[in-house]
């Protein structure tokens, strides 16, 4: 692993301007991250600081720009309404120790990653699970901001609201039932308890019930699908629309696509922010939504999220997020680490990366920061705009601390539809085109992998989309191998292996033996999905004196296809065969050798390097006729030593 403290200041200029563009870009993308989780803009700045800060001094790629990305945002939303679902809290803040512990344990899983090695293994991921998984969340960032740009607010919805109220007195009173139960001894409701109990839902105001049923139909309108289901509302509830907060989106939305035309010195999304900032605050405040009040100065500090730890009723759901928290983003900040890499030709740590990464989500956590990753078009802007070492990844985040310090309160006058438009553009900026314009031409099995993937990603949840995309695309892989190993592998007698290749000074031998020789060609590595292939076209192989099995393309074998090997070796010296090997390599002999099947069944004398050996060997013993001798021999070898099971 590289060492976190070396800095290299012999680009401190080119690192100075790259970070500073990069903490200009990230500014207005760290906001609307957090404004689209209910923990609020300040929170995406907040990860965006820390992040971006300590991921850069501690991780493994120079370059590196780090904070709130969309994946991350999508899947740190479902953390924080699944918080306030398994606490029962009603409020943000009642939930916050439950949310920054998965956060928090999230960043150290992470890192664990990053200290056990797993960072090498991301080239494994196969290409139609990313595709599919990317392409989803770029679908639910765009769905799921349709609400906030058209200006509906399920707090305005009187139709709405007014279904909800009978829904939002039960979770008061349940609310009531669950505190006057866990405020007595044994937790049993008595007369008295009842009695406080009526006595104090008696006392719940109107206003309190509209308040809950308010909160109710926001949770119901939230995420893909509570806005699918919702989509027809804006539309039939008078006022559901804003057409000010709407043209705020839609004006920047055509900024970020259409200043990039006129110059690139000026990052359009925040010359989108500023613009449309401006418009709003000179000519339609008090119109449109926005973002509010904000922390002024330096974030609060917390520790009390380690209390949840101890909480076992909670630890399941909390290791479940966090760990699909610390996959996307090791996955997410790798993929990024990749795209540096082809672009400054160098080559990244990527053990040292997951540990940068997972430090910056623990630092974010303590801050009350959105976990974030690798981001793939800051550290793109970083690298075009003259950044070289770690140093700008670290100026980049200063940058945005100082934004902090300086300017919070300017942030509160940013409409919510600039935000949504904003994101809206990141949303079809991560949905990957180039995939579904090949769907019809790349193989079925990975278009409905990156298909369903996506499906699964919007519909269904994030976890289950990875692993169900993971699970389909091993088993496709596994088919694809076996088929490529059934349709390599072959059997040829002698004389026809002598047409199709013609040996030097064998005529006579071929016209003497005929076919008493098998010759077997095994193609791809020998493994569980295609052994039952391999032992039925073994057991369909005529009386023959020797099988010649030829492993010169065989990379690989496991235990399933040593023990099948076993099998069919066993079987054809019951029939009086003898069997030779060819071009076996190390790893198979190895194998072969920690089960006494080598020299054990089959003697070190009928094992060959080159084939042109065991041709020698064929011309010299079999038409010396001495096959029967040396088939008794293969016969009477010694069992074979122990069960295989652990050795292998």
């Amino acid at each position: 692993m590289t060492n976190p403290f070396t800095f290299d200041l012999s680009n401190l200029r080119g690192d100075f301007f790259g970070g500073l563009t990069a903490g200009i870009v990230a500014l207005p993308l760290a906001l609307a991250f957090g404004a689209q989780t209910a923990l609020g803009p300040m929170a995406g700045l907040y990860g965006a600081i820390a992040i971006a800060i300590v991921a850069a001094l501690f991780g493994g790629t120079a370059t590196q720009v780090s904070g709130p990305t969309a994946p991350m945002t999508v899947v740190s939303s479902a953390v924080i309404a699944n918080s306030l679902v398994e606490s029962g809290a009603d409020t943000v803040a009642e939930a916050l120790p439950l949310i920054l512990a998965t956060f928090f344990l999230a960043g150290l899983i992470e890192m664990i990653f990053g200290i056990i090695k797993l960072g090498r293994y991301i080239k494994y991921i196969p290409y139609p699970v990313v595709s599919g998984f990317m392409s989803g969340i770029g679908v639910i960032i765009i769905v799921t901001q349709l609400f906030p740009a058209l200006g509906y607010s399920a707090a305005n919805d009187t139709e709405l609201v007014a279904g909800r109220m009978p829904h939002a007195e039960e979770q008061i009173l349940e609310k009531i039932i669950r505190e006057e139960e866990s405020s007595t001894l044994k937790g049993v409701m008595d007369a008295s308890v009842i009695a406080e109990t009526d006595r104090r839902f008696a006392d719940v105001t109107p206003e309190e019930i509209r308040t809950e049923a308010i909160r109710l139909a926001t949770r119901k309108v939230r995420g893909t699908k509570g806005t699918i289901a919702n989509i027809y509302r804006p539309f039939t509830v008078p006022g559901g629309i804003n057409y000010l907060n709407l043209l705020l989106a839609v004006g920047t939305i055509l900024i970020i696509y259409g200043f990039k035309r006129i110059t690139s010195i000026i990052p359009s999304s925040l010359a989108a922010l500023v613009i449309m900032t401006l418009v709003a605050f000179f000519f339609m405040q008090g119109e449109v939504p926005v973002i509010g009040q904000v922390q002024q100065g330096l974030p609060p500090i917390y520790f009390d999220f380690f209390g949840q730890f101890a909480n076992t009723s909670y630890l399941l759901r909390i290791l479940q997020f966090a760990f699909t928290l610390a996959a996307l983003g090791a996955i997410d900040s790798l993929l990024t680490s990749v795209v540096a890499d082809n672009i400054t030709k160098t080559k990244h740590d990527p053990n040292q990366e997951l540990i940068g990464q997972g430090l910056g989500n623990m630092a974010a956590a303590f801050i009350g920061g959105l976990p974030g990753a690798g981001a793939t078009m800051r550290t793109v802007i970083n690298v075009q705009s003259g950044g070289k070492t770690k140093i700008s990844g670290i100026i980049a985040g200063v940058f945005l601390l100082l934004v902090l310090l300086g300017l919070s309160g300017i942030v509160s006058y940013i409409p919510n539809g600039v935000l949504a438009g904003i994101l809206i553009t990141v949303g079809i900026g991560i949905i990957d085109y180039k995939g579904f314009r090949h769907l019809r031409s790349i193989p079925l099995g990975d278009a409905a992998v990156m298909v369903l993937v996506l499906l699964l990603t919007v519909f269904v949840g994030l976890l289950e989309a990875v692993a169900f995309g993971m699970v389909l695309a091993a088993l496709l892989f596994m088919k694809k191998t076996a088929d490529t190993v059934e349709e390599g592998a072959s059997s040829s007698s002698l004389e026809e292996f002598s047409r199709e290749k013609p040996w030097a000074d064998d005529s006579d031998l071929v016209e003497r033996l005929g076919d008493r020789v098998f010759i077997k060609h095994l193609e791809g590595p020998l493994f569980f999905g295609f052994v039952s292939t391999f032992q039925a076209m073994m057991r369909q192989l005529p009386t023959v004196e020797v099988v010649v099995i030829r492993m010169a393309r065989v990379p690989y074998i496991d235990q399933s296809g040593l023990y099948a090997m076993e099998d069919a070796i066993l079987d054809m010296q019951r029939r009086g065969i003898a069997v030779i090997f060819t071009g076996m390599n190390e790893q198979i002999r190895s194998m072969m050798e920690r089960i006494n099947l080598v020299p054990g069944l089959v003697p070190e004398e009928h094992n060959f390097t080159t084939f042109e050996q065991a041709r020698t060997w064929l011309s010299a013993r079999l038409a010396e006729g001495n096959l029967e001798q040396q088939s008794e021999v293969q016969q009477n070898a010694p069992p074979v030593v122990g069960d295989g099971i652990d050795e292998a």
